[in-house]
């Protein structure tokens, strides 16, 4: 799955912060309750969050714990890449393990997070999938031991003037 992104700097107004952040709170609220707070109609609430929607700025999806799905081993994996990273980074993405990709500066070119049904299913993913996309030469596997903190309700900020 390709992922939007939001322009860089995107203008926000503070009804849209105010959403923004009742979801943060709640990704269930109702737009009704949602439009109760920021001073919208329902119907409105619901048109502008299919635009932030629409526009990249954010999604809505069920976060969970996946120690509680049966998935036993996360990690995170710094890959080192040869080569033009964007199509790398395009292939590795593809991969269902994979639930995060995100391109860096520092001693990895890419940081990837996955999700395995076990120690096996961890290291066939390293050897057999992750390691023969042209252009990786290198990974470094960092296993999760316990999650300490996981959060996606850090704030809006302020439009700067």
């Amino acid at each position: 799955m390709t992922r939007k992104t939001a322009r860089p700097g995107a203008q926000l107004d503070e009804v849209s912060r105010a959403i923004i952040e009742q979801l943060q709170q709640d990704g269930r609220r109702s737009y009704a309750a949602i439009g109760k707070v920021v001073g919208l109609s329902e119907a409105a609430v619901r048109q502008r969050v299919q635009r932030l929607i629409d526009g990249g700025v954010m999604q809505i999806v069920a976060v969970t714990d996946p120690l509680e799905l049966g998935f036993a081993r996360q990690a995170m994996v710094g890959v080192r890449v040869s080569g033009p990273l964007e199509p790398v980074a395009d292939q590795v993405a593809e991969l269902e393990e994979v639930d995060y990709v995100v391109v860096t500066a520092g001693s990895y070119d890419l940081l990837v997070e996955v999700v395995c049904e076990s120690d096996e299913h961890l290291l066939e993913l390293i050897s057999a999938k992750l390691r023969m996309i042209e252009g990786v030469v290198a990974t470094e596997t960092f296993m999760y031991l316990r999650l300490r903190k996981q959060t996606y309700s850090w704030g809006v900020p302020l439009t700067q003037s």
